[in-house]
């Protein structure tokens, strides 16, 4: 089995600067945090994008179906940021008649995987297993949850994601 991985920047790649809050997207952690947690099954990560998810448009969401169309293995999983993960999982499985024949597992972090106390680590290996053993379909893997793009959403108040 292969997992291709997509990034596409958000919170679980963010270092920020200072105190104000000031941060850029930085590079993908998902690599070093699947090489850190010994993880055996092969898998390749390429970088879509290095942006905040509010700034992602519809051409890249366009962009990240298309590559997972393309992907030449059935597990994908996708690194998102938070605030329009939903956005993007529901783009790819309401694609009508070319939603893809594959398992494809959105994730992202509520806090940074630089930080200290970030749930970064263990989203990304639910995510991982999640692509391996759910059937073809598009999931949202959050908070010890699977989520369906149709019925998730993030609680802005409660910082985690429920159903809708």
């Amino acid at each position: 089995m292969h997992v291709q991985i997509f990034t596409t920047g958000g919170t679980i790649d963010k270092v920020y600067f200072d105190a104000k809050s000031e941060y850029e997207v930085g590079e993908s952690t998902v690599r070093d945090i699947l090489e850190e947690a010994n993880v055996t099954v092969s898998f390749e990560v390429e970088r879509l994008f290095q942006k905040d998810s509010l700034d992602l448009t519809d051409a890249d969401r366009d962009r990240i179906a298309r590559r997972v169309r393309e992907a030449e293995t059935e597990q994908v999983l996708v690194t998102h940021g938070t605030d329009t993960m939903v956005l993007s999982a529901r783009a790819l499985q309401d694609d009508g008649d070319d939603a893809p024949d594959k398992t494809v597992v959105f994730t992202g972090s509520l806090h940074p995987a630089r930080f200290q106390r970030s749930d970064a680590v263990f989203n990304v290996g639910f995510a991982m297993a999640a692509a391996q053993t759910l059937p073809h379909g598009v999931y949202l893997a959050m908070n010890g949850r699977i989520f369906t793009p149709g019925e998730a959403r993030k609680n802005h108040e409660a910082n985690r994601f429920e159903v809708t």
